[in-house]
């Protein structure tokens, strides 16, 4: 994805503390949800937890449950549950942690209450927000109940998002759904999207957000008169947006016309038709595009990071094609863009992203994260300009398509209409006869 706040953005752009916002929009306080005080401390349970965003509280749901002799826990977004990859208590001290994502909640929880930081490592920036957390009876309450009072708006739909920051503007799609209240959508972009967002409607405010270890995402916005939302967002502990946003026509929202076609966005500039990669893989071997093993076979150039979470969501479906079209002629290979240049320790990350996924193909460590790096590492490419990017190659050897981004879970039926696409490219592909003469 391209922006900052985005999580495949450059995460360069730092939001001036005390920058003066006309549309900043003030959301109601919310109420302060009923605690019940655990003088055992024990974990389990559910929990409503915020972070101490610089537009203020973001609040996510938590549940903690035990597993065998220790325990397990999700966080809770919509209708996502983002697992920790490990929860435990030693003597008082709470630690929930995103391995694959270098990202812990770390919390005081003796007097039944979680109150501590989050953490998560960046490019020269380390992440670090204030975290509490009180227990608290489902359904989870992120903004308090439901206010009519304000404009009303309808905000079921979809609608056309116009992000603006100090490097310009961008469009995005959002696609909202409200129930009594209670809200939830995502938006998508150009290269992404933002994942399970929820939140409500209260006077004439629209309140939503999400955590998941890697996104830490806030967004208010008020209804207009003209029935359109105007609001700010923020993301993590530095990055700030305003946004806007009109309803869409039923013509427009059936289609994705509004945004730029994913399988377009980015080229091949090798008039031989030849995407060509030489990159060690995490054992330190030297892998190349001409490798036996890519002869005559379909193959599956995945440019990624463990870091990103869109490419989080596609890795599954990756691991699943490459285990299940083996036998057809399939090779899925991953080219990894990292955040820290640190080779033993990018390779960590690899290996716990390989394992989370039950990946079994090959992962090349092949720079950073930084797109414009990137692209200077294959330079068959007009452009690096989301992660993940996937490039479709013949049994030839040749090119024959280029997916920019990918639309997660979240955004539902997009989600489905791409993995249904990708999928047709895929067996289009090994459909085709060897021009060696085999078809394995």
């Amino acid at each position: 994805m391209n922006r900052t706040g985005n999580p495949n953005l450059v995460w360069s752009l730092v939001w001036v503390l005390g920058l003066s916002v006309a549309s900043c929009s003030k959301p109601p306080a919310p109420p302060t949800p009923q605690a019940v005080v655990d003088n055992n401390a024990d974990l389990t349970g559910t929990w409503r937890g915020t972070l101490a965003s610089p537009g203020g509280e973001l609040p996510f749901g938590i549940l903690i449950e035990t597993s065998g002799p220790g325990l397990s826990g999700w966080i809770l977004n919509a209708d996502e549950r983002a697992p920790f990859s490990t929860v435990r208590q030693e003597e008082g001290l709470a630690t929930l942690d995103f391995s694959w994502f270098d990202s812990t909640l770390v919390a005081d929880s003796k007097d039944g209450t979680l109150r501590g930081s989050w953490t998560r490592t960046y490019p020269q920036h380390t992440t670090t927000m204030a975290f509490r957390a009180e227990r608290v009876s489902e359904p989870i309450e992120r903004f308090g109940l439901p206010d009519e009072s304000g404009i009303r708006l309808d905000l079921d739909g979809a609608w056309s998002v116009v992000f603006t920051d100090e490097d310009g503007s961008e469009p995005a799609r959002a696609e909202f759904s409200e129930v009594d209240g209670r809200v939830t959508g995502t938006f998508l972009t150009p290269t992404g999207d933002y994942r399970y967002l929820e939140g409500a409607w209260r006077q004439g405010v629209l309140s939503l957000s999400t955590f998941d270890g890697a996104h830490a995402f806030l967004f208010h916005a008020t209804g207009q008169e003209d029935g359109s939302l105007q609001g700010d967002f923020w993301s993590r502990d530095t990055y700030h947006a305003t946004w806007t946003a009109t309803p869409l026509d039923a013509a427009t929202a059936a289609t994705d016309s509004d945004l730029p076609d994913p399988w377009t966005q980015v080229s091949l500039v090798n008039p031989e038709g030849i995407f060509r990669f030489q990159f060690e893989d995490l054992d330190g071997n030297l892998v190349r595009y001409d490798d036996d093993r890519f002869q005559g076979r379909v193959v599956l150039v995945n440019l990624f990071g463990s870091w990103c979470p869109n490419c989080n969501d596609e890795a599954p479906l990756l691991a699943k094609w490459a285990q299940q079209h083996a036998e057809n002629g399939l090779e899925v290979v991953g080219l990894a863009y990292e955040y820290t240049g640190d080779v033993p320790r990018d390779r960590g990350m690899l290996r716990r992203f390989a394992q989370r996924h039950g990946i079994t193909y090959p992962l090349l460590l092949a720079g950073l994260s930084d797109k414009k790096l990137a692209g200077a590492t294959v330079p068959d490419l007009s452009a690096v300009l989301a992660y993940p990017t996937t490039v479709f190659i013949g049994r030839d050897g040749k090119v024959r398509r280029i997916h920019s981004g990918f639309a997660g879970p979240g955004t539902g039926i997009h989600h489905q209409r791409l993995v249904a696409e990708m999928t047709e490219v895929l067996e289009d592909l090994l459909a085709e006869e060897d021009p060696g003469g085999s078809n394995s």
